[in-house]
């Protein structure tokens, strides 16, 4: 086993065995022992796949990244609550299939988990070969709508790869028109 892939384990485990004291609620001894037996033992049983990262952390992109999906959760919040709130209106939804850009498996991942963390917005399928999220999504009533959801997926995407890419992924963007 390479450094790289055992330092990737002992993160894991201590990742795990932060979870169990956590889920437990109390910091003794024996809780992070047991912690740590149990993170071992997943590991064991459950052995992850190696990941590879040829991004890097940009922190620029990350600042633009984090601002944006903070102002769209809000954003978001709102309309979902005004459509709660709405006596007497049934608001409409679609499946919308968004074809990534660069889909590489943790861009795919990312924009996937970014976009369920936005209410009223929920993945039901990823198609990981060919890169293609199916979002549920609430209050769309239109194909115009689903058009301009797409293109925000596809920006999301965008903020993401500028943020986490690698640079191959960022060459892709910028090939290809906004």
């Amino acid at each position: 086993m390479t450094g790289g892939r055992r330092r990737d384990r002992f993160i894991a485990a201590l990742g795990l065995t932060v979870i169990w004291v956590l889920l437990w609620g109390s910091f003794t001894p024996l809780t992070v022992a047991g912690g740590l037996v149990i993170a071992v033992v997943v590991l064991i049983v459950f052995p992850l796949p190696a990941v590879t990262y040829a991004g890097r952390i940009h922190p620029l992109g990350v600042l633009r990244f984090a601002g944006r999906f903070l102002t769209d959760m809000v954003v978001a919040s709102v309309q979902v609550a005004v459509l709660a709130f709405r006596f007497g209106h049934v608001p409409r939804s679609a499946i919308v299939a968004v074809a990534l850009r660069a889909p590489s498996d943790l861009g795919l991942t990312l924009t996937a988990e970014a976009l369920s963390l936005v209410p009223g917005s929920l993945i039901v399928d990823a198609d990981r070969r060919r890169g293609v999220l199916y979002v549920h999504v609430l209050g769309i009533s239109s194909a115009d709508e689903a058009d301009r959801f797409k293109q925000g997926v596809l920006d999301l995407e965008r903020r993401i790869i500028r943020a986490f890419g690698s640079p191959a992924e960022r060459r892709i963007l910028e090939e290809v028109p906004a």
